[in-house]
This record gives structure tokens, C-alpha cells and sequence, in this order.
């Protein structure tokens, strides 16, 4: 794939000429997505051709497919999960003096999009010469609302403009049949999902019209309803055949008047629910977008973008690319999670069908922790499903012959849904992700355990099945074997370090949260023997050392493994297209970031010079064939001193997707490097902090950069943190004072009228700059 032209621009992201060769348009499908965190439109053209991958998408909304296994086994997942576009109403085709505008056959005068961060609408804007010698004008305007999760809308502008002109609109609400959705190359799955909609109800009136489908076998209940305002038509009708509701307008221009299509959409869904409480449901949205109106719906758009640039901009001053890159992402990240409800945000949120749908670690991992710092309410609601998949994780580890709850690995609905256990069930360090997310958003909120979000609950069930999963030897280490961590190029190995640092703190966690809540305690059978048990365990745990060569090995015997011939294979990337997983699996090579991550979220278990030696032994092995490396290698280099190297790492992340850096957006954005790239600006160049009682925080600024600042919420406070070459401020700019933070080690009070100093220090690396593998080095 190739990413298209951009226009630089701190608030906006333009193709100034739009592209629609196939590898281009299907990049720009993506990057041009739309969503409010309920329901996500993909930025394809209004004219329904060309395009690559059209789709609307909602939350929580998928249907099953078979697995299939050579050999199944014991536990094995039966049922996959996937996302399926629902009825899509972004459709509206003009034909003018008889000719259709086609922009894939015929070139226009002037062809350009324009995604605006602030007012949260996608401007398309067209100019037209038909064969009559008439030049046509073509504006549309969409949105989600981040106001009506359910209501979405397109403005769409025909102007004549130096002649008269006959025109026919199609406008389709298009069907809940035949749309895109994931083959994997098993006819049995493109037959699941090919038509994996029921349609069970459709009418239309005069200006739109409704549908409603079941799902074949998940049980979801979808409905879509549009409706159309049209200002300067001659005729307006409707029809529902098909599984389409299509609306045709007719109108006849003189030179310079104009005809404007207003179309208001509104989606619902329930789990196995009435159809016809559907139907009432959509309607009531399209009936809410209605009486807001288009300027209505503007103008919350606005105001809801307003707060969010006021309490969680970013800046950074001396790259103009990095700080629209870092702008968008924060605007999608918002978006991604802005009005979710009882449902996942999947790795690409509802921007594609890359992964199926489906959520990891990686959202717990980095999209929910950005989000407690960012929009903490938002961070909830997602947390909030989590919770709610406890039961089937209980049962997980049942099936395991475990005891507690372990959490599925990628799912929808909570059920796992991985058929290849080497890199999902034997990943189980995903518990210890989870329990980090919630245990960082109360720390950060401040908020006491309760039964909404079931921190209590979680803690206990992943501390009783990491000590059901523990072995101890007979020196008395604990011990966990068989366990995959982050790095998917290194499988099913005993003692990975980052999955036992991990396991060590979710057990402390929970024996912490067990001594302070009797109450709770007592209600899951806690016993202050098995608080023991789990603090016992904490302290034994084993973390491997190579005392020849000063660093930990990734897990026991890494640093043994054959070395990976880097110069032979450099262009061979990603390995996993190239290579075996069983040449991968035996040589001393990462996917991602694994010890690293470890040095990040464990920092209390290195030293200094560990981290150093650690740092560098593993920058010399990393490949960064996943796009969740590039953030997590970022803050790790600001940590140990390197900037300017943190700031290569950061523009990599924060312009995976502008620019295609892993050349697979076309399926959806990276939502894991979307909120990496505000983790790697404000835990890597900030230096933030969030897992101890203060905020700490210890800045470092790159050469290449004059000044950078982010806000951040931290107990109910704004909070504004800017860094120049003569210091940094923290400023208090909503809630109530006074805040402590630590800066680089000094506890500073920040109040409303008095913000908090402190001088900029000078890096001070223990080792030189890291170097990567040939060919590896980091894209910014």
C-alpha cells in the first residue's frame, strides 16, 4: 500500500488531490474513517465507486465463523468472532445532463479532501466539467456525532456554476447484504460472513426510510434509518427494494444556484432483541439529528472538540509534520472511545476489518491508559466491558485447569476466539495488562474500589490463577513456564521477564487491595493466608540474569539463542511473511519490544545501569514488525537519556498511519501506536509517571525540538505541562488546588494562581546511543 500526499497543517489533514489508484484510496479510506466510538464510517467517496473498502461499523456488532484446525485440540476456540459492516449510508450518486460523475474515469478539474481536527467533519470538494460545457461545484460534508452516538450526517452541494444544468441524485441507506467482510481464504467463513445479515424489517416514507437485520448466528438485532432535507430539489422519492432504501431528488439548475442534499442516518443494535424496538430506536436518532438540524449537529460537534483540545492538546515546536501527526492521533483516539457503551474497542476501532474486529492486551496496554489521563470517563466506560467479560474469563481458566479468571486473548464479546495458542493463550501476562489498566485509572481518578468497574474482583481472580500457574523449585524460586511475552517472535518460553514482573505486581496489587478492603475480602474468601501465599510468591519470583554479558535475557537462556543474521535478511521484513516461526522462535530476534516494555511499566525492578545495558543489548534486536514497538521504544530511550533518539521513535509511532509506515493501513488504523504516540510524547519527552501516589514527571527535550507541552487529568485536574531550553511549567487549568507533582525528583505544588517550576536537565546517558538492526532504524 502507499499512503497519499498530505498537506501539513497543525489542525487539518488534506488531500489536496485526491488519489484513487487502489493501493492509495484504500490508505486514504482509513485515514479519512470517521467515529464516535458507537458507530464508525470509513472515509470513502460519497460516489460509491471507486473504492476499496466501504464500510459502516458499530461496536460490539459481529457475526461467527467457523475455526478451522488441522488437528483440533483440548480447549481450542470453535467459533471466530468478526466484524461485519451494517447498512452503510454514505452513498449519494449524481448524475448531471445525463452523465455520471465518476472520478475514477474521468479526472476533475480540482478533487480534494480535508479531515478538520477541531470542527470533527470530513470536507470533500469536487469541481466537475461535464460533456454539455456546464462546470459543476460539489461540496459534501460529513460527520459522526460526538454528541448523539447513534446519529451521523452528510451535507451534500451541487452548484452550477457558469451554466444550467439537469440533475438526479441517488442517495442509498445500503443493504445489511453483500458487504465487505473477512474471507481468510475458508469458503466455509466467506459463506458465514458474505450475507450475515437477516433482513427483518424495511419500510420506507418520502425522504427515507428503515431496515432491520438479524445476524445468522451471533443474535444481533441491527437497525439503520435515514432520513433527507433537500433545499432546491424539483422531486423527491423513495423506494426499499433490494435490502437498499434509496431516495431520489431531481432538480434543474440555471448557472449559479445550487441544490442541497441534508441526510441524517441513525443505527442501532441489540443483542437478540425485538426488531421492531430496533426500528423505534433508529428512527428516534434519525428524529434527535433532525431536530438538532445540520447546523445543531455542527455546532455540538464543535463544542464537544472544544473541550477536548482545551483539557488534552498537544504541541510541539520545530516539526510541523510530528505535531499534525500527534494532533490526529489524539483526535482518534477520542474518537475511538468518545460515546462507547457495553462493547470493545478493537485494535483498528471501527475504522476497518483489519484483526476482525477483534480487541488485544494492547488496548489495556495503551489506548485505556492514555484515555484515564485524557478522558478519564471514556476510560471507564471501556474498562466497564472489560469488567463485564469476568464470568467467561472465569470459565476460561476453568477450561485451562486454572483457577481464577484469565481474560481472552482477542474476542468482541469476551470469549476467546484465538485458534493459535502459542501467541494467545500462552500469552497470559494479558492478565497482568488488564489488571495494570484498571489499577492506573483508580490511581489516577483517585476513585475507591466499587462494584461498577470490579477492580476487586479481577485482582483477586488473576493473583489466585498466576499462584495456580506458578512453579516453585526447589532453591524456593517461583517460577512461570510456558508463557509467551509481548515479542510474538519469541514463544511459549519459561520465565519471561516481563510476564513474571507482571505477575509479581498484579499479586501485590491484589494482596494490597485484600489487606485495605476486609469487607471485600471476606466476601470472595480471602484469607490472610492466601494474601500471604500471594505476597510469598511476589518476592520468589525469578528473573533471569546473564552475569557474562550484564543484561537480562528476554527469558531463561535468550541471550544463548543463535544470533539473527540481520545483514542477510534486510529485505525480508516482516519476518513472519519471510520465515518460519520455527527458525524465528529459536534465534535472538523481537518483533516488538518485550524486556524494554519491562523496563517502562516495572521501572522499580532496574537499575539505572540495568536499564542502560538492557536498552542497548535489545535495540540490537528489535525489528519493530509491530506497530505497538515504536511508542514503548521511545519512552524507554528518553529514560535512559537518549532524546533524540526517543524523538525518532515518537515520530514513528505518531505517523504509522499518515504515512503507512507498516504499509498495512488500508485495514484499519493502529489504534495501540495512536494512543502510543501520546504515551511516547508525555511518558517518553515528559517523563509522566502515573503509578505512585504523586505525579512525577522528569522532561527532556530533543535538539531538534524548541519547546513541546500536553495537558493531562489527574484527579479531577487539568493539568498543562510545557517544556522549553529554560524549563518546565505546570499549570493548573481546571479543578480545584493545590496538586503535588514530582518534577525529576522535587516535589513542586501546583496551584490555580501559581503555577510550578522547574530548570530542564541535561540527559545524561550512562551508554551511548543505541544502534538497530541494519535497516531497522527507526522511520522518523
Amino acid at each position: 500500500m502507499a499512503a497519499p500526499e498530505l498537506d501539513v497543517d497543525p489542525w487539518r489533514v488534506t488531500e489536496p488531490d485526491v488519489d484513487v489508484s487502489d493501493d492509495v484510496l484504500a490508505v486514504s479510506e482509513t485515514l479519512f474513517s470517521l467515529a464516535n466510538g458507537f458507530v464508525g464510517m470509513r472515509g470513502t467517496l460519497e460516489d460509491g465507486r471507486p473504492a476499496r473498502v466501504r464500510g459502516t461499523f458499530l461496536s460490539g456488532v459481529f457475526e461467527h465463523y467457523p475455526l478451522s484446525y488441522p488437528e483440533r485440540g483440548y480447549g481450542d476456540p470453535v467459533q471466530g468472532q468478526a466484524i461485519v459492516s451494517v447498512a452503510d449510508g454514505t452513498v449519494v450518486r449524481l448524475v448531471a445532463d445525463g452523465t455520471a460523475m465518476d472520478v475514477g474515469s474521468v479526472r476533475p478539474r480540482h478533487h480534494s479532501r480535508t479531515l478538520d481536527l477541531r470542527a470533527g467533519t470530513l470536507d470533500r470538494r469536487v469541481e466537475w466539467a461535464l460533456p454539455s460545457g456546464t462546470t459543476l461545484q460539489v461540496r459534501s460534508r460529513r460527520l459522526v456525532s460526538l454528541a448523539e452516538r447513534s446519529v451521523s450526517a452528510i451535507r451534500y452541494a451541487v452548484r452550477a456554476v457558469d451554466g444550467p444544468v439537469h440533475l438526479v441524485l441517488r442517495s442509498d441507506l445500503a443493504g445489511l447484504v453483500d458487504r465487505p467482510s473477512v474471507t481468510k481464504g475458508d469458503p466455509r467463513v466467506g459463506e458465514a460472513l458474505a450475507e450475515p445479515f437477516e433482513v427483518v424489517r424495511q419500510r420506507c416514507g418520502d425522504a427515507g426510510g428503515t431496515m432491520v437485520g438479524r445476524t445468522r448466528s451471533s443474535g444481533m438485532v441491527v437497525g439503520a434509518a435515514v432520513e433527507h432535507l433537500v433545499d432546491g430539489a424539483g422531486e423527491v422519492t423513495t423506494e426499499a427494494r433490494d435490502h437498499t432504501v434509496r431516495t431520489g431528488v431531481t432538480a434543474y439548475l440555471e448557472a449559479g444556484e445550487e441544490l442541497v442534499l441534508t441526510k441524517v442516518l441513525g443505527h442501532a443494535w441489540v443483542h437478540e432483541g425485538d426488531p421492531d424496538d430496533v426500528l423505534d430506536l433508529a428512527e428516534a436518532a434519525v428524529a434527535s439529528g433532525l431536530d438538532r438540524g445540520w447546523e445543531g449537529l455542527e455546532r455540538a460537534q464543535r463544542e464537544v472538540l472544544e473541550d477536548l483540545w482545551q483539557t488534552a492538546d498537544v504541541e510541539v515546536d520545530g516539526d510541523p509534520q510530528l505535531q499534525q501527526a500527534l494532533r490526529y492521533c489524539l483526535f482518534q483516539l477520542f474518537c475511538s472511545a468518545a460515546l462507547i457503551g457495553d462493547a470493545p474497542v478493537g485494535a483498528k476501532g471501527l475504522t476497518g476489518l483489519g484483526y476482525d474486529g477483534h480487541t488485544f492486551w494492547d488496548i489495556e496496554g495503551f489506548v485505556a491508559p492514555a484515555l484515564s489521563l485524557l478522558r478519564p470517563e471514556a476510560a471507564r466506560r471501556l474498562l466497564r466491558w472489560r469488567a463485564g467479560t469476568l464470568e467467561e474469563a472465569r470459565h476460561r481458566a476453568q477450561v485451562l485447569d486454572l483457577q481464577g479468571a484469565t481474560f481472552a486473548w482477542r474476542t468482541i464479546d469476551g470469549h476467546e476466539c484465538s485458534p493459535y495458542w502459542p501467541a494467545s493463550t500462552a500469552a497470559m501476562h494479558v492478565n497482568a495488562d488488564v489488571c495494570r489498566a484498571f489499577w492506573l485509572h483508580r490511581n489516577v481518578t483517585g476513585e475507591a474500589f466499587d462494584d461498577d468497574l470490579r477492580l476487586f474482583e479481577i485482582l483477586v481472580e488473576t493473583a489466585r490463577l498466576w499462584t495456580s500457574m506458578g512453579h516453585r523449585d526447589a532453591d524456593g524460586g517461583w517460577h512461570l513456564l510456558g508463557t509467551t511475552g509481548p515479542d510474538e517472535y519469541t514463544g511459549v518460553v519459561d520465565d519471561n521477564v516481563f510476564t513474571n514482573l507482571m505477575a509479581r505486581r498484579n499479586l501485590l496489587w491484589a494482596a494490597d487491595a485484600a489487606e485495605e478492603q476486609d469487607e471485600l475480602a471476606g466476601g470472595m474468601g480471602v484469607t490472610p493466608e492466601e494474601v500471604a501465599s500471594w505476597r510469598d510468591a511476589a518476592t520468589s519470583v525469578h528473573v533471569p540474569w546473564d552475569e557474562e554479558r550484564g543484561v537480562h535475557p528476554m527469558n531463561d537462556h535468550f541471550t544463548t539463542y543463535r544470533e539473527w543474521r540481520f545483514a542477510d535478511h534486510r529485505d525480508c521484513y516482516p519476518l513472519q511473511e519471510h520465515h518460519h516461526y520455527a527458525k524465528i522462535y529459536r534465534r535472538q530476534v523481537l518483533k516488538q519490544a518485550d524486556l524494554v516494555q519491562a523496563l517502562w511499566w516495572c521501572r522499580d525492578d532496574f537499575t539505572d545501569e540495568e536499564v542502560a545495558r538492557d536498552l542497548d543489548y535489545y535495540e540490537a534486536r528489535t525489528v519493530r514488525d509491530s506497530s505497538l514497538s515504536a511508542a514503548v521504544q521511545a519512552v524507554v530511550c528518553a529514560q535512559a537519556g537518549h532524546a533524540d533518539l526517543a524523538l525518532r521513535y515518537l515520530r514513528e509511532a505518531a505517523t504509522v498511519d499518515l504515512l503507512d509506515v507498516q504499509g498495512d493501513t488500508d485495514d484499519g488504523l493502529h489504534l495501540a501506536a495512536v494512543g502510543g504516540s501520546w504515551l511516547a510524547l508525555a511518558a517518553g519527552l515528559g517523563g509522566l509517571r502515573e503509578d505512585r501516589e504523586e505525579l512525577e514527571l522528569s522532561p527532556v527535550l530533543p535538539q531538534a525540538l524548541e519547546r513541546t507541552a500536553f495537558h493531562l487529568t489527574w484527579r479531577g485536574r487539568v493539568l498543562r505541562v510545557e517544556t522549553t531550553r529554560e524549563g518546565t511549567t505546570v499549570t493548573l487549568r481546571r479543578g480545584e488546588g493545590p496538586v503535588s507533582v514530582v518534577v525529576d525528583g522535587a516535589a513542586l505544588e501546583v496551584r490555580p494562581d501559581a503555577p510550578a517550576r522547574a530548570p530542564l536537565r541535561t540527559p545524561t546517558p550512562l551508554l551511548p546511543e543505541p544502534t538497530q538492526p541494519v535497516g531497522r532504524e527507526p522511520a522518523g
